[in-house]
């Protein structure tokens, strides 16, 4: 039996189990099946790269999540883990100001030596790691915001409500990326897992560039989704490494 049948027929035995379920032995598994353990082995490795299972060490292989679909727009966490029926949640992991820096002045539009709120969350979704989100804002935009305030609340929600700013626009650029050994912990995944860097760049109705982001979101969690219409084609928009 080639590998892809054998992936087949473990997607047909993952549709039948619900999600947290576990899998049976690894040599149970392949008795079943009909095949070595070895074929079975990689076999398995292939879901668990595509996010469909999950290995737990000294406790097995276990169903995933069902991926999420990350639409290319302007909305917040907190909004799409809503809309989809999921608990959105933060937990501030580090919060500091300080001079932006030629980078992020550079990104924030201001100068280097202007101060920024630096927030660095975990976003969860129905308690679950889902993402780390690295926020930096001027402090002249947002005086007294701190990382408590923003455990398990919106910054949009916020920016709006207590400063009267609203998000109206921005420029966001994806990129493949694997986690390192701090995001992996956080995340609660292997070291170099597959993941999304978002990078995005917001501005107020007014043009003034709000906020600089760089989210890290879990690659077999998500799957990015673009909706794409017919007609002049788009100006591309030239991007740059940080």
């Amino acid at each position: 039996m080639r590998r892809a049948d054998v992936r087949d027929v473990l997607l047909d035995l993952i549709d039948d189990l619900a999600q947290g379920d576990p899998l049976p032995a690894e040599r149970e598994l392949a008795s079943r099946v009909g095949v070595s353990r070895m074929t079975l082995r990689k076999a398995v490795d292939e879901l668990v790269a595509a996010g469909r299972v999950v290995r737990r060490r000294g406790m097995g292989t276990f169903v995933a999540g069902p991926k999420l679909a990350q639409p290319l727009t302007a909305t917040s966490f907190t909004e799409d883990m809503l809309a989809r029926g999921h608990v959105p949640g933060a937990r501030t992991v580090s919060a500091r100001t300080g001079p932006a820096g030629a980078v992020i002045g550079r990104r924030l539009e201001v100068s280097p030596g202007d101060e920024v709120l630096r927030v660095r969350r975990l976003r969860l979704a129905d308690d679950q790691p889902m993402a780390i989100e690295e926020l930096h804002v001027p402090t002249a935009i947002v005086p007294g915001l701190t990382g408590e305030d923003l455990v398990d609340h919106s910054f949009y929600e916020l920016l709006q409500q207590r400063y009267g700013v609203r998000i109206s626009s921005g420029i966001q650029v994806l990129e493949p990326t694997v986690t390192d050994p701090e995001e992996s912990e956080l995340l609660g995944v292997p070291m170099h897992s597959p993941a999304f860097l978002f990078e995005r760049a917001s501005r107020s109705e007014d043009g003034t560039v709000i906020e600089f982001v760089r989210s890290i979101y879990r690659g077999d969690r998500y799957r990015i989704v673009a909706e794409i219409r017919t007609g002049t084609p788009a100006q591309p928009q030239e991007a740059g490494a940080p």
